[in-house]
């Protein structure tokens, strides 16, 4: 599996969502070191599952598509 990367930008908006949350769901205020600590953790405990999630999506998605393109095929033919 490929690392999961996030730009600066998307990451600084992810520390800020943790913040955000921890802050009115947990009553806990979480400074930028602890937030991305956070967001590590879930990256690399729950990233590979939504990765492997996405590739069974992208591969259930190719299989409908070859079977509309096997159809239209079948229905091209010359009897």
């Amino acid at each position: 599996m490929i690392g999961l990367e996030f730009s600066q930008e998307e990451r600084n908006s992810l520390v800020s969502d943790i913040q955000t949350y921890m802050s009115e769901h947990a009553d806990v205020d979480l400074g930028q070191f602890e937030a991305e600590d956070v967001l590590q953790f879930f990256v690399n405990q729950l990233g590979k599952h939504f990765y492997n999630k996405g590739l069974l999506d992208a591969q259930a998605l190719l299989l409908m598509q070859m079977d509309s393109i096997t159809e239209a095929i079948s229905q091209l033919e010359k009897v």
